[in-house]
């Protein structure tokens, strides 16, 4: 195994915040990209004052998104501030922002202006609703993507008011496709040399999660409602009780629906007609999970969980967030990472979820204070130290 990692070498010029992209770069640094974040001098990332919880004076919710870079303070409403800028894109490889459409153009720092002294640089966009059509000029949050998506329309149960999903999943959605297109136009660089601005928005990264209730409106226009934990496909695929906590049900093939039954001891399923085929048993949903709900009951979920797995039937527990991280494959998958702060000591990450054979990605540092790396930065872009302290007596940087 090689210590070099896919994307090292690749310097990316970030200046976005919050979460949809600072999740996009986060993907990136994580696989070895060089990602220097370019933060305000009021507060830097919102984020870092988002909570509680903190620790020790750091945020959790900045910590969690930002490990692998480098903090640099910069004043992008002053002239000299947005030069230096402009001197960092020419350096770089790739640009994150996730200003609302606009404001990178009032700051003379768009693509176009961007692509006039960096040509082959790849300049990703994500914003709520995109750098074109009539929303364009909105503020986009998750909540607002979740509800304009339909996604809250199918989340929860039938009759319960409308809900969001557990995680900002718009964010990190328009995040992941951020990256997606950021990888996508790298290659293409790569093979022609050519650079491009890559869009995407909040509300695409949720309209693109809906590909089961779209497909079901399209084919017959009909509004797919909540389902709760139950699929709208196959049956039984979702959530039962027993005697002492939930567990999950991946029925989703006759094989298996028949395994099913042999465990529960309701062979007789099998043969009724409601049930003999899957899609007989999605019509019959409500009947079906009243005819299980009572046999589950019946055992605890350690005994389920065991015969289920015997029996060769997909089932899994029910955790809460602590539960997850004394999983045993969770730790062995290396999910759960402890890395050294500067001020903050110990903290904990999630781990990477995507493991490569030959150049896997690294977590190499923590989330980086406010500015660390200023100095770093200016250095290796060129500046000198009175040059550097001129910049800091002006404001620029900090």
């Amino acid at each position: 195994m090689t210590e070099r990692m896919p994307l090292e070498g690749a310097v990316v010029l970030d200046v976005s915040q919050v979460m949809a992209g600072p999740f996009c770069t986060l993907l990136l640094a994580d696989m070895g990209a060089d990602v220097i974040k370019v933060e305000k001098p009021q507060g830097g990332d919102d984020s870092r004052a988002m909570g509680p919880p903190f620790i020790h004076g750091e945020s959790a919710a900045f910590l969690a998104i930002n490990r692998n870079k480098r903090s640099m303070v910069l004043n992008l409403k002053s002239e000299e501030g947005r030069e230096v800028f402009r001197r960092l894109a020419r350096r770089s490889d790739i640009l994150v922002e996730n200003f609302r459409p606009g404001t990178m153009e009032n700051l003379d720092l768009h693509y176009e202006a961007i692509q006039k002294i960096n040509p082959t640089i790849i300049y990703c966009s994500i914003s709520g609703f995109g750098q074109t059509g009539p929303y364009r000029s909105r503020g986009g949050f998750d909540l607002i993507a979740q509800g304009m998506s339909g996604l809250m329309s199918i989340t929860g149960h039938a009759g319960s008011p409308p809900t969001k999903v557990g995680v900002p999943i718009s964010d990190l959605n328009a995040g992941l496709y951020g990256a997606y297109g950021i990888l996508a136009a790298y290659v293409h660089r790569l093979k022609t040399g050519e650079g491009q601005h890559v869009d995407t928005s909040l509300l695409e990264g949720a309209v693109a999660y809906t590909f089961w209730e779209s497909s079901i409106y399209f084919a017959t226009g009909e509004i797919p409602p909540p389902k709760g934990s139950a699929h709208r496909l196959n049956a039984p695929y979702q959530v039962f009780e027993t005697k002492d906590g939930a567990i999950s049900i991946g029925g989703a093939n006759q094989s298996t629906w028949e395994k099913l039954c042999g465990v529960l001891g309701r062979q007789d399923l099998t043969q009724d007609p409601r049930f003999l085929t899957n899609a007989d048993r999605v019509r019959n949903s409500r009947e079906l999970s009243a005819a299980l709900h009572p046999v589950f009951l019946q055992r605890e979920m350690g005994e389920w969980l065991a015969l289920l797995e015997a029996a060769g039937v997909p089932a899994g527990p029910i955790y809460n967030i602590a539960q997850v991280y004394e999983d045993p494959h969770i730790r062995d998958r290396e999910m759960l990472v402890e890395l050294d702060h500067p001020t903050a000591g110990k903290v904990k990450n999630i781990g990477i979820p995507v493991k490569l054979s030959l150049t896997p990605g690294q977590i190499r540092r923590p989330g980086p204070l406010l500015g660390e790396h200023t100095d770093d930065v200016l250095l290796w872009l060129g500046l000198d130290r009175s040059e550097i302290a001129h910049l800091r007596d002006l404001g620029t940087i900090a």
